[in-house]
């Protein structure tokens, strides 16, 4: 059996042996970083996730709006039920009550059609707008590290909390002296406006998230 080996795995060996073919191995220069470190403790990701959950709670509670229209509908229509199989009324009055059932069970349906849109639409919205905000940062993040690590003249930065398909760390040893992860942050939050640091992740190596949000 073949042994398998990760694509990750060999798109970085061969970009390692490139640049070590190209240059004598003293001057290539690699950087580390912990990408889902940084991108965790970017205050614009914590205010990004803040926003996400008041819209999320928004739309529970609209949610919640048309679900009680719904019941509201369902106990009338069992009203009208009940009336209409009452043999102490009327025919009259049954066949009225049984028409007025007939109209409300299909204001039930549509209520129904209405919820599953609503669910429909909302879901593929949330999952848009987290996966744009997070390009948005990720990208912010990305042009700030490029920027630095061009001017340490670094030939690449390897981020650290990337796995192999095998789920296990791709970057197994590093001394951590050519780590930019502490100063990225830094200077990501050198900007943040009053307040907004008070909200970051007070853990030291943030937990692995298997959110959208996580890059």
């Amino acid at each position: 059996m073949k042994k398998f080996v990760p694509l990750t795995f060999v798109a970085v060996t061969a970009a390692l042996l490139a640049f070590a073919n190209a240059a004598p191995a003293a001057d290539l220069k690699i950087a580390t970083v912990d990408l889902r470190k940084v991108f965790d403790k970017y205050y614009k990701t914590v205010e990004s996730t803040a926003g996400i959950k008041q819209e999320a709670a928004d739309i529970d509670k609209r949610r919640k709006e048309l679900v009680d229209d719904a019941k509201t509908n369902e106990d009338e229509w069992r009203k009208l039920i009940d009336k209409a199989n009452d043999q102490a009324v009327s025919s009259e009055e049954r066949d009225k009550s049984k028409k007025a059932a007939e109209q409300k069970y299909g204001e039930l349906e549509s209520d129904k059609e209405a919820i599953t849109e609503f669910d429909r639409v909302s879901t593929a919205q949330m999952h848009d707008k987290q996966q744009q905000r997070r390009d948005d940062i990720v990208k912010e993040i990305r042009q700030v590290l490029n920027a630095d690590a061009k001017a340490a003249g670094y030939n690449m930065v390897l981020d650290v909390s990337g796995e192999s398909a095998n789920m296990v760390p791709f970057l197994l040893y590093t001394n951590g002296q050519t780590d930019m992860t502490d100063a990225l942050i830094k200077e990501l939050n050198s900007t943040a406006p009053p307040g907004a640091l008070d909200a970051l992740p007070s853990t030291t190596n943030s937990p692995k998230s298997s959110s959208s949000n996580t890059p």
